[in-house]
């Protein structure tokens, strides 16, 4: 039919759900129109899931029993206990007013959905037995398990999930705060079901939040319906967790009772988790308290992060006999970062030659061997051990990204591979460094004291530290910089004041470390944005106030593939490392663990150690 339009139907099959057709001209180009609105018109539409992954598919099949990383047949029973630093003055973990019990939001809360050991980011159900998702994340709607109930017996309805998500909005930490107002409408469709729909931020939906509103923790109404959120105190919640809080001593330890009726015990992600009929968590005024408490088998496990002392007092005679295991695995996960930490929102710290220049007079490589052992490495990224790490200079997509902001940020951001000094050859040419920088930013030496060239006003701080350990890495910066004229003094306060001095960012200098997952997301935006620099109780304890800071925290979130995730990551790394808001110190290349032989684990792997929730006690033991 040469010359004229054509539309042809193949018979009979309309039941098979699809339609052939042959097109030519003008028809094809109407037809075309005629889907585009039709899209615009229908909802999107969403398939019932057992779990969601912030980007990729998921690993577990939906019939899977446990994860691989845990011992499905660990055996149920026994004690544990584990020692802590400090004290504890309330049992909400969820409020920044005063010091929660140790890992209490994992011992008696749950959330919708459970986070995967063994994989970046991936969460199956829990609470919820599915999900339904927007394909664009628009909203993203929860299936309770009917099973699923509160340790008093009532069941957890759709109520709860909206009763848990407003009162957090409300009534949260500024993290919480800081994802929830990003919900547009909460709806709860029945007994059993409920829908967050979100707002779009800067015209795109933030691809994460649909898994944040997985993970919240859920609180009962019934319970909380008559009572003060914020002024729980020491009373124990009603929660629908695996343990309860039976014995609370304030400043010597608080003991969890596991539930033999958890309702949730038998679910695949909880196979394997949960085993010790008693959790118990000794509190020790400091460090060295608690370490001969470990000795003693009063306590027993314990995590070293003291080079120095892994090396030098691990050799006590349980150690030597056999009955305390002394295990060294070299890893390769994420390390996070450590550093001190400039508080930028001191006038002393706004120039960031001022920032650069204390960083040349940090001697780390003599901390390194004299104090540490030679057992660390310098950390060069706030990523650094991960494929997210800024490392060399941005090239393809990284540059594309970063490009439109070059006027914003330091030449050499494009120009060098950031690294830190280093004083293989003395630290004379250190300090000339150090004090060119400083002159160019205003100050100078008079009577040998560093002083502001147009004020006279003397170059002092204050670093403050919360364990007397950590003075064996400050102390020996402050005597560096006196000799650039710079008057330091160091002061370890206790855990509570030091608290609530990071809490409300006052401070000069402290020493933080900031952890991080395989796949960022919006705690960035918690560490690192212009609106949480001046917000009480965030992480971004710099007080980093940057447009393109922002811009690549909005881009981690609303990433939808893995490469475009670690593009943007990447540009985040380097942008904080040019800006200079830290000195980092270093990292371990393995995970110390020292235990007594009661205790036993699932496979300690170079991935990181296991949680301690799958940790067992041998039954030839009790």
């Amino acid at each position: 039919m040469k010359g004229k339009k054509s539309l042809h139907f193949s018979q009979n099959k309309l039941q098979g759900s699809y339609w052939i057709f042959t097109f030519k001209g003008f028809f094809m180009k109407n037809l075309i129109y005629f889907v585009l609105l039709c899209a615009t018109l229908s909802p999107l539409k969403a398939a019932e899931q057992y779990g969601i992954a912030m980007h990729g598919d998921l690993m577990y099949p939906a019939n899977f029993t446990h994860f691989e990383s845990v011992n499905p047949d660990a055996p149920k029973g026994g004690e544990y206990v584990l020692g802590v630093v400090g004290t504890y003055d309330t049992l909400n973990p969820f409020i920044l007013k005063g010091t929660a019990a140790a890992d209490i939001r994992n011992i008696m809360f749950e959330s919708l959905l459970k986070k995967s050991p063994d994989e970046p980011f991936s969460l199956y159900g829990w609470v919820a037995k599915s999900l339904e998702v927007a394909p664009d994340r628009s909203w993203i709607s929860f299936t309770i398990n009917p099973k699923a109930k509160w340790q008093d017996g009532t069941p957890i309805t759709a109520k709860d999930v909206a009763f848990s998500y407003k009162t957090f909005l409300e009534n949260g930490t500024p993290g919480q705060q800081m994802a929830f107002k990003k919900v547009e409408k909460a709806e709860i469709i029945n007994d059993h079901q409920i829908k967050f729909t979100f707002k779009k931020i800067d015209g795109e939906y933030d691809r994460e939040i649909p898994l944040l509103m997985g993970m919240m923790a859920l609180i009962p109404e019934h319970y909380f319906k008559d009572k003060d959120f914020e002024k729980t105190g020491l009373t124990p919640f009603l929660t629908s967790g695996p343990y309860k809080a039976v014995k609370i001593e304030p400043g010597r330890s608080i003991t969890y009772q596991r539930d033999p009726t958890y309702w949730a015990k038998d679910l695949p992600v909880n196979k394997g988790y949960y085993n010790f009929d008693k959790i118990r968590f000794d509190y020790y005024k400091n460090a060295a308290v608690a370490f001969e408490a470990f000795k003693a088998g009063n306590v027993h496990t314990r995590e070293e992060s003291d080079t120095g002392k892994w090396a030098q007092n691990y050799t006590f005679p349980a150690i030597q006999d056999g009955r305390v295991q002394k295990v060294e695995i070299p890893h390769q996960h994420q390390v996070g970062m450590q550093a001190f930490v400039f508080n930028t929102r001191r006038d002393l710290f706004k120039d960031p030659r001022v920032r650069r220049a204390l960083a040349y007079v940090f001697d780390y490589d003599w901390l390194n061997k004299n104090m540490l052992h030679g057992a660390m490495t310098r950390t060069t990224s706030f990523f650094d051990n991960t494929d997210l790490a800024g490392k060399g200079l941005p090239e393809g997509e990284e540059l594309a990204l970063l490009e439109p902001f070059r006027d914003q940020l330091p030449t050499e951001v494009f120009t060098e591979p950031y690294t830190l000094p280093t004083f293989e050859k003395g630290s004379r040419e250190n300090l000339k460094i150090a004090q060119q920088l400083l002159k160019e930013a205003g100050w100078v030496i008079k009577a040998g004291k560093l002083v502001n060239e147009k004020t006279g006003k003397p170059f002092a701080f204050e670093i403050i530290l919360n364990v007397p350990e950590n003075e064996k890495i400050a102390l020996p910066f402050v005597r560096n910089l006196k000799q650039l004229g710079i008057d330091v003094n160091v002061r370890t306060i206790d855990a509570a004041q030091y608290e609530n001095r990071r809490v409300d960012m006052n401070f000069d200098m402290i020493m933080h470390f900031w952890g991080h997952t395989l796949s960022p997301g919006q705690e960035q935006s918690f560490y690192w944005s212009s609106k949480a620099a001046d917000e009480p109780g965030t992480r971004n304890y710099p007080g980093v106030k940057s447009p393109v800071v922002d811009f690549l925290c909005k881009k981690i979130t609303a990433a939808k593939e893995r490469k475009d995730l670690v593009t943007a990551v990447r540009a985040l790394d380097r942008v904080l490392l040019w800006g200079h808001y830290v000195i980092p110190l270093g990292h371990r290349t393995k995970d110390y663990i020292a235990y007594w032989d009661k205790i036993d684990h699932p496979p300690l792997g170079v991935m990181g150690l296991p949680s301690i929730h799958t940790f067992w006690e041998k039954v030839e033991t009790r």
